[in-house]
């Protein structure tokens, strides 16, 4: 079913269907696809097409995996651990980082895929709010009379 509301609102529907799913199923993984993946839209047949194959043989995990591979290049899995019946995830920009300073997506749910796809929800999340303040143009400046200056930094 498709989110009429804003970017932001649509991942909120969809982390709170996820949340209170029992169990996964191929339509809760579509609606994710069709409402928050840009890039599985997008003419990458290749990749959606053994996404696909993924979800139609049930390998849950392998096919969330992929599905951020594919929309969120730049996110590395962190940690996956189960920890007193719940999965914990977390996706990472730069993984060699200490936690303090790297950009976290984490989730948690009874099932190992949920989690993943959770805590895929957050990193959308995040790289939209990085986004946010670059969409808009910067002012244009005037040129102003003076002296160029050369602003390189050669040590």
């Amino acid at each position: 079913m498709p989110c009429s509301a804003t970017h932001e609102a649509c991942l909120s529907e969809l982390e709170d269907r996820l949340r209170g799913a029992p169990a996964h199923t191929p339509r809760l993984l579509s609606d994710v696809t069709a409402q928050a993946c840009a890039r599985f839209a997008s003419p990458h047949e290749l990749a959606t097409a053994g996404i696909e194959r993924l979800i139609r043989s049930g390998a849950w995990t392998d096919a969330v995996l992929a599905l951020v591979e594919l929309e969120l290049p730049r996110w590395r899995l962190r940690r996956l651990v189960h920890d007193g019946g719940e999965w914990r995830c977390a996706f990472s920009h730069q993984r060699t980082l200490p936690t303090d300073l790297d950009e976290i997506a984490e989730a948690s749910h009874e099932i190992m895929s949920l989690a993943i796809l959770i805590a895929f929800i957050a990193a959308l999340r995040q790289t939209a709010a990085e986004s946010e303040p670059w969409s808009q143009a910067p002012p244009p400046v005037a040129a102003g009379e003076g002296h160029p200056v050369c602003c390189d930094n050669f040590a």
